[in-house]
């Protein structure tokens, strides 16, 4: 039964001072550069051998991937880099201060931008805009690997992980606003040959 392993990026400097990131390619913190190790041994003591492995075109996510790789000893594993599983775009509120942001716009409005699932920010996306280009690539790329029996890791981030897990757990529109994707906790999927879901565990 082929593996799918789903791992946000580590802590990013922007994750630690509480800002919007979005595509701006901010770097691992040094304790997001202990997670992505960390996730890595993790995944070398499941015995899990990764076969592809599929990023996004951000510097945080394809960083996590390699110092995850190389802690687990699977250097070399062939990579795929796409724009499609990139964060959420947040649009005018990029590089903002979370906190700040409340003050200016007000609690509401902030939160109906973060957790509403159609709402889009100011010139952003919202978590639907995510998932309706995240979701083809998955479907058309990801997926067959899967199929093929391969086991695949996807390094990515919070959003566009929240549309593929909403995807696979079969989540509704309001059940994926409260899913919360943690920094660098592998999520691995059992799936079968069909490329359904069988079983889930946080490593």
């Amino acid at each position: 039964m082929a593996k799918l392993v789903l791992l946000r990026h580590g802590q990013s400097t922007w994750n630690l001072e509480n800002r919007f990131t979005g595509w701006i390619d901010v770097p691992l913190t040094e304790m997001g550069m202990k997670e992505a190790e960390e996730a890595g041994r993790k995944i070398h003591y499941a015995g899990i051998h990764i076969d592809e492995a599929f990023t996004s075109v951000l510097k945080r996510a394809q960083d996590t991937l390699t110092i995850c790789l190389k802690a687990a000893g699977q250097e070399g594993v062939p990579t795929h880099f796409d724009q499609a599983i990139n964060e959420r775009h947040y649009g005018d509120l990029q590089g903002l201060n979370k906190v700040e942001t409340a003050v200016k716009f007000g609690d509401e409005q902030v939160k109906l931008w973060r957790r509403s699932y159609d709402v889009q920010p100011p010139n952003g996306e919202s978590l639907k805009d995510t998932a309706a280009r995240t979701l083809p690539y998955f479907e058309q790329n990801i997926l067959p690997a899967v199929r093929a029996g391969k086991n695949v890791i996807v390094s990515a981030h919070g959003n566009s992980l929240r549309a593929i897990v909403m995807k696979l757990d079969n989540l509704s529109q309001q059940e994926v606003l409260e899913l919360n994707i943690p920094n660098g906790v592998p999520i691995v999927y059992d799936m079968d040959p069909s490329g359904n879901p069988r079983e889930k565990t946080e490593l």
